[in-house]
This record gives C-alpha cells, structure tokens and sequence, in this order.
C-alpha cells in the first residue's frame, strides 16, 4: 500500500470507469436492474478513487496525463473496430450495447497491454 500514484495508473482507472459506464446500456436493455445498482455504485467509487489518485500526482506526472488520456481514447476506438470487425465476421448482430461494452474491454485491455509493454524504467 506504500506505492505512489502514478499517470499509468490513473489512465488505467479512468479506463475502467469508461468501461464500467459502457455497460450500463447493456443492463438497461437486458433488465438486470440488480447489476445496474452493483455497476453504478462501483463506478461511483472507481471515479473517487480516480478524484483521490488525481490529487495526489505531482505536477510534473500531472502533465503526462494527456498523452496517456489520448492513448486510451486510441485504444477504445482500436477496440470498438475490432470488435465490430470480430462480430461482423464471427456472430449475427448483437446489438449496440453489447458491441460498445465489448469493444470497450478490449481497448482497455488493449492500454494495459501497451503501458506494460512500454513500461517506465
């Protein structure tokens, strides 16, 4: 728990609040009204510990912090196309919700496997 926070992590976290809100149509139309009340209150706390994580970066990782913002936009958008383009190939329509909650995962995925491979030494 000593670790300090860093702008990887907190791209990672703000991924997952994104993806975490990418879902929330998929609940909605489904009619899961329990998993609804589950992913908005973890993503209530996820966009705290976002606000906490925030606040405690110096400014000189502060300014780092677009470039990786504009990595994980590069990486959702990277995902959503492969995903469409996985679906188009593989499956019938799936509907909406569920290609924008899967294309979102993948671009997640997709940012921690690029933040890891190029890893801060």
């Amino acid at each position: 728990m000593g670790t300090t926070p860093t702008p990887e992590r907190l791209s990672l976290v703000l991924g997952l609040a994104v993806l975490m809100f990418a879902t929330i149509p998929r609940y909605l139309v489904g009619g899961h009204d329990n998993r609804l009340n589950l992913i908005l209150l973890a993503l209530a706390v996820v966009a705290a510990v976002a606000v906490v994580q925030w606040r405690l970066l110096e400014a000189e990782a502060r300014r780092r912090m677009p470039r990786l913002l504009g990595r994980l936009g590069l990486c959702l958008v990277a995902g959503l196309a492969g995903m469409g383009a996985w679906h188009a190939l593989v499956t019938d329509f799936i509907g909406w919700e569920l290609l924008i909650a899967h294309g979102a995962t993948l671009g997640l995925l997709l940012h921690a496997l690029s933040l890891w491979i190029k890893a801060p030494r």
